[in-house]
């Protein structure tokens, strides 16, 4: 079946493309019960707007729009991809090219990777690192990156691949500012939503009493009931004492939910090579075809997904398909495993045709402020022990 898909690709990619895109859905339903807790977003307290995302949407077969609940977007689900491709790279499953920022901090060190850099290539952790002491933009792997359009893309093929199937613009930089579009894309939602309620409290097991004389200090004197005390010198404050219900948010329930993923067979052939030979070319967007289904795999191939506390869906069905005009869809079943196999034999022509993509780990270090930065970031805590 590997063979199938890498075939599929190669075809996928071709000066006759049969093909618009490969389409990734999967449906869900709550693992416990039929609620779930989306992300929130930020209301007005006196609001009655409600704190998750709600939208209506065309579901296929549907003659009417469909409410459902965003469960995860876009940048959110590209970020679940990225940590699956690190974990599989760090397990040496996937070889791929990586940059490692390391700050040593008073807490120990602390490492930061490309695959996990808020804009990617194109990031400020990047541009405030150091390369063997030289500040990375004034390497020449960083004025490579830098100088990267649509017309050329072979310095992210080698050293960012993630950056053209994922998306990046260059925005922190002063003068030209390269955007590379994402090529693919994934998203979640919860189909009929109904707003739950919840009422959070804590018991404390001895009905701790009181108020606290000096909340600022870790020996802090205890101040019984009745007593006069002022704002900012409540036990609960030190985590003692009851606090009575109030409200939180209360979660959704759903009749199910449903991933939907796309990559964009016309978005990679956008993707230019410079003066490499069409096969060349052919071979390099396969790769980055390959990679993104194999990170999709790695992300979401299993039985079940975790988005965050209190939203674990289990999987009911799914499919993968090869998508043309006029209806026309090739389905095909295509394991993590599998689609690895695919990237790393496409990758391998890939770098005999012209193209060549890295496996290096390259290490950085953090120029003085941002070391501080985050410093200060790992160690400054408001304990009051300290």
């Amino acid at each position: 079946m590997s063979q199938n898909v890498l075939n599929h690709l190669l075809a996928a990619v071709g000066p006759d493309r049969p093909w618009a895109g490969v389409s990734m859905h999967a449906d869900y339903r709550p693992a416990a019960g039929d609620k779930v807790f989306p992300p929130t977003y930020p209301v007005d307290k006196n609001s009655s707007e409600s704190p998750y995302l709600m939208e209506k949407r065309w579901m296929a077969g549907e003659s009417s729009p469909k409410d459902v609940v965003v469960l995860d977007q876009v940048p959110s689900q590209a970020n679940r991809v990225e940590t699956a491709l690190l974990e599989a790279r760090d397990e040496d499953r996937i070889r791929l090219p990586l940059f490692e920022l390391t700050a040593t901090t008073s807490r120990g060190a602390e490492r930061i990777t490309s695959l996990e850099m808020p804009h990617r290539f194109a990031d400020a952790y990047l541009r405030d690192s150091e390369w063997d002491g030289v500040r990375f933009d004034k390497t020449d792997t960083g004025r490579r990156l830098r100088e990267a359009t649509v017309r050329d893309v072979r310095a992210l093929f080698e050293f960012s691949p993630e950056s053209l199937v994922l998306g990046a613009w260059d925005s922190h930089r002063k003068g030209r500012q390269a955007k590379f579009p994402r090529t693919y894309s994934s998203s979640m939602v919860g189909f009929d939503p109904e707003i739950g309620e919840r009422r959070g409290g804590r018991m404390d097991p001895t009905n701790l009493t009181g108020a606290v004389a000096d909340s600022s200090q870790a020996d802090w004197e205890y101040a019984p009931p009745g007593e006069k005390k002022t704002k900012g010198q409540r036990l609960s404050e030190l985590g003692h004492g009851n606090i009575a219900p109030n409200y939180a948010h209360g979660g959704v329930a759903i009749t199910g939910a449903q991933r939907s993923a796309w990559l964009s067979l016309a978005a990679l052939a956008r993707l230019r090579f410079g003066d490499a030979s069409h096969e060349a070319a052919r071979l390099a967007r396969a790769t980055l075809a390959a990679l993104a289904l194999a990170g999709d795999r790695l992300a979401f191939g299993g039985p079940s997904v975790w988005l965050r506390s209190g939203c674990d869906l289990v999987r009911t069905g799914h499919r993968l398909a090869f998508e043309g005009e006029d209806g026309k869809a090739e389905e095909v079943s295509l394991t993590a495993g599998q689609a690895i196999e695919v990237f790393h034999e496409l990758r391998d022509r890939t770098d005999r045709a012209g193209i060549a993509m890295s496996e290096q780990t390259i290490a950085l270090t953090p120029i003085p402020a941002l070391a501080k930065a985050i410093e200060y970031s790992i160690s400054h805590s408001t304990d009051s022990g300290e």
